[in-house]
């Protein structure tokens, strides 16, 4: 509806703008910034690499729960999307680019610039905010459980790339670090 709202009526986007809370603009400037960030090569710990999909995560499961409660159904859907998504995109790509580096005396990592997780952090902002207006335009959505998927299945290919992204950088930790990738021997 928001799409066709959009193109039908397009003086609606200033009263959507103009009843969007301030705060929202706030969290899009912060996220733009991180996100903006990830354009130049850095150096980042390995607690920092791992934080951000995580924040991501939180952040579409946030947007599930808050716009359609806690069916599992929806979480579920959101969850399968996502494993399924990391699996082919490590299946495609199963290794960090080969100038990311990894440091195990520091744990840091050298991680080259990309777009990427700029691209991802807008895909799920824009996607909790045209929940929201679209929500707010038709509360009967709520209770759309097709609606509800589709979401849950958008929300769930951006958490898995993000999560492939990760777990492509914590493989190459392990393989830089043979202790922490051998067990201890009693």
């Amino acid at each position: 509806m928001l799409l066709n709202l959009l193109t039908q009526q397009p003086q609606m986007l200033g009263q959507i703008i103009q009843n969007t809370p301030f705060w929202v603009w706030g969290l899009l400037a912060g996220l733009l910034g991180l996100g903006g960030s990830q354009l130049f090569d850095r150096n980042v710990s390995l607690v920092r690499a791992m934080v951000m999909p995580v924040a991501m995560t939180g952040l579409s499961v946030y947007g599930l729960v808050s716009a359609f409660g806690k069916a599992g159904t929806v979480l579920g859907a959101w969850l399968i999307a996502a494993t399924l998504i990391a699996a082919l995109a490590l299946w495609l790509q199963p290794t960090a680019p080969s100038d990311t580096l990894y440091a195990g005396s520091s744990r840091s990592f050298f991680i080259p610039g990309s777009a990427m997780p700029l691209a991802l952090i807008l895909g799920i902002f824009l996607t909790k905010y045209f929940v929201g207006v679209e929500l707010a335009l038709q509360p009967a959505l709520t209770r759309d459980s097709s609606f509800a998927l589709q979401i849950a299945v958008l929300y769930g290919v951006f958490n898995g790339l993000f999560a492939a992204r990760a777990l492509r950088l914590w493989r190459l930790a392990r393989q830089n670090n043979p202790l922490a990738a051998t067990p201890a021997s009693a």
